[in-house]
């Protein structure tokens, strides 16, 4: 048997100082600590009744957080798109979960805006596999709401060992990411419950970045972006009003539904992770999320499960008409969320369709992770209701 090892399988063996190391250990303990506390997967556990009611409030809150983040980072904002503007041959965007399904949703504006490879990296992919191939010409921005997820200050560490430009994106001020980063921009959001406005708010820092690196750099399409960022937290606020009552309806109707589907491509394939994580967060079904071109490489729905579809007007929409047909060749049911005058999908006979104002599709994520959101916090609502009623039910 072969003995070989690599030394980046060994977390900071050959890379990290000492003091970095002992940053990353502590870093570990503490959020162990922290996995160790959430709320069981009981939906009449109080702690988990209480953690899915109270995302409802931040939900919605999300347009004011928006709004919030952008105005207490527009000098730091100046100051990293200066930076960035400057020339940087790659950009790495680095984060976990979540944080990953963001930056993912934020690399088409960005890359259109600097003008450079801007690619999205799993936190533990980077640290011990990618860094070594890169150097002082990328820049790194790294996010994680509480600053503390270990392998993603893990990752941020090794890009200073190699001389790259860090930047963090965090929830939390003083936290181990910002106090290690070159410079960090503070994301303002609320996480009493399943984490929402962390993601939105983030997000919208990194479009509001791509497009003040953009207006630097004289990028094509820089105004019209600029115009439409604008107004993104006014449209956000009219989605959540115009969809939250459909999506209880279809949270009620999918209840007992074990497996939720979500797909996507381009940038909402983003916004279909971050839909799949508030399933599995709110409530002790599966998700998952599912490319659209890769939906018709296997036997990705099976019978009576239903597929949220998030295809707004943009290059997918063929491959995402495809989809939803196949949806009831495959016996399962289907709900559509697309773009105001999208008629793509008029023949597909959804159980559901959701229409969104139209917006150029690099800045469309910030406002389709809002009904997929929505998806996981009714369905966690209508969960604890149902599982009630059992439990009434066996008492009787």
């Amino acid at each position: 048997m072969s003995t070989w090892a690599s030394p980046l399988l060994e977390p900071g063996s050959t890379i990290l100082d000492d003091r970095q190391r002992a940053v990353v250990e502590t870093v570990s303990a503490a959020e162990r600590a922290h996995i160790l506390a959430l709320p069981s997967d009981d939906l009449l556990d109080p702690r988990r009744r209480a953690r899915i009611e109270a995302t409802g409030p931040e939900l919605f809150a999300q347009p004011e957080a928006v709004r919030a983040t952008l105005l207490r980072n527009a000098n730091t904002l100046d100051a990293v798109a200066e930076r960035l503007a400057a020339g940087f041959r790659r950009v790495v965007l680095v984060g976990a979960g979540d944080s990953l399904a963001v930056m993912a949703g934020a690399r088409l504006a960005l890359e259109q805006m600097l003008g450079v490879p801007c690619e999205p990296v799993q936190s533990l992919e980077f640290a011990y596999y990618a860094a070594h191939a890169l150097d002082a010409s990328t820049a790194v921005l790294a996010l994680s709401s509480s600053g503390e997820t270990t392998r993603t200050v893990e990752a941020l560490l090794v890009a200073q060992r190699h001389q790259m430009y860090t930047v963090a994106l965090t929830n939390t001020r003083g936290s181990t990411l910002e106090r290690e980063a070159t410079t960090a921009l503070q994301v303002e959001a609320t996480r009493v419950g399943w984490p929402t406005q962390s993601s939105t708010a983030a997000l919208a820092l990194l479009l509001e970045l791509a497009v003040r690196v953009g207006e630097r750099r004289g990028a094509t399409g820089a105004g019209e972006l600029r115009s439409a960022l604008d107004a993104l937290p006014g449209l956000m606020a009219v989605t959540l009003g115009r969809t939250d009552a459909t999506v209880a309806a279809i949270a009620e109707r999918e209840v007992r539904s074990r497996t939720v589907l979500f797909a996507g491509g381009g940038p909402s394939a983003a916004a279909a992770t971050m839909g799949a994580a508030k399933v599995k967060e709110c409530t002790p079904g599966h998700a998952f999320a599912v490319q659209v071109e890769e939906y018709h490489h296997y036997t990705s729905q099976k019978p009576d499960e239903p597929l949220v579809l998030l295809a707004p007007s943009g290059p997918t929409v063929p491959r995402a008409t495809d989809t939803g047909r196949d949806a009831h060749r495959w016996g399962g049911r289907l709900y559509v969320v697309t773009t105001e005058g999208e008629r793509a999908f008029d023949d597909l006979d959804a159980e559901g369709v959701l229409f969104l104002p139209a917006v150029p599709e690099p800045l469309s994520p910030l406002l389709f992770v809002l009904p997929a959101q929505l998806v996981g916090y009714h369905l966690g609502l209508a969960g604890v209701r149902a599982a009630e009623t059992d439990a009434a039910v066996a008492r009787a």
